[in-house]
């Protein structure tokens, strides 16, 4: 989450793009910025089981993280990806689709989001929102957006694996109507996946549908500096986490 931050701090400062694939090291949930924790995710059950908690600077729903490729897309290039939240949305969108279709899955983007879901606690995943991605009704990836300006970072969740056992246990529940749909690229292939074999399909994603290629970022000795001071600061800090600090820039 700090390098995710880091990239947006750079990408404002010198109007490029950043496209970001990572994945976790042990399970975590991660709490949209404005959410309240005591009504989205069990902190005692998330201690007993191993499961990390953050906050991230950007909004949504309670996500869990694991068996998962994350990305994140962060750009200060309106030329490309439009001055509005909904137009870049839109387009990261259609490059990930591409990325599913390439693996033979036929994803298409929500129409709309369900006012109980958008009024609601409910985990993520639990119902799909206008213009991100769904197979057959199923949310296969979840986004969340943050603009300053012309300015964006996106980024958001595709399992690999379904775990709803855990996501049950660790969130303040999901109606058992909603249980059958929660998803995961190997439940939609039928077939394993790993996290390298779907990364290159998204890459390749993005290549296809912006018709560009990508150069690999070394982060400097400087560069991981300024991602520790914003881990130390905010990721890493309970205060944080807790919303005991104001969501400020550091």
């Amino acid at each position: 989450m700090a390098v995710d931050e880091y990239l947006f701090e750079q990408a404002r400062q010198k109007q490029v793009t950043y496209v970001r694939f990572y994945t976790w090291l042990r399970p975590t949930a991660s709490l949209g910025c404005s959410q309240e924790v005591s009504r989205v995710v069990a902190l005692d059950e998330c201690q007993r089981r191993g499961v990390d908690v953050v906050r991230r600077m950007t909004g949504g729903k309670l996500v869990l993280h694991h068996l998962e490729v994350t990305y994140s897309v962060s750009s200060g290039e309106s030329d490309i990806f439009t001055s509005t939240l909904e137009g870049s949305y839109r387009l990261i969108s259609s490059a990930l689709i591409k990325g599913l279709e390439l693996m033979g899955l036929e994803p298409v983007l929500a129409s709309s989001t369900s006012r109980l879901y958008a009024r609601s606690d409910l985990p993520c995943f639990a119902y799909p929102a206008r213009n991100e991605i769904e197979i057959k009704g199923k949310k296969i990836i979840g986004s969340a957006q943050k603009r300053s300006g012309n300015c964006f970072i996106q980024h958001g969740s595709i399992p690999l694996v379904s775990e709803l056992e855990l996501l049950l246990a660790i969130s303040t529940g999901l109606p058992p109507a909603r249980r059958d749909y929660l998803t995961s690229i190997t439940d939609e292939l039928g077939r394993n996946i790993s996290y390298e074999e779907a990364v290159g399909y998204f890459i390749e994603g993005f290549r296809f549908y912006f018709k560009r290629d990508f150069e690999p970022l070394i982060l400097t000795t400087a560069d991981l500096d300024r991602i520790k001071v914003l881990e130390s600061a905010k990721y890493a800090n309970p205060d944080w986490t807790l919303r005991k600090l104001a969501p400020v820039s550091i």
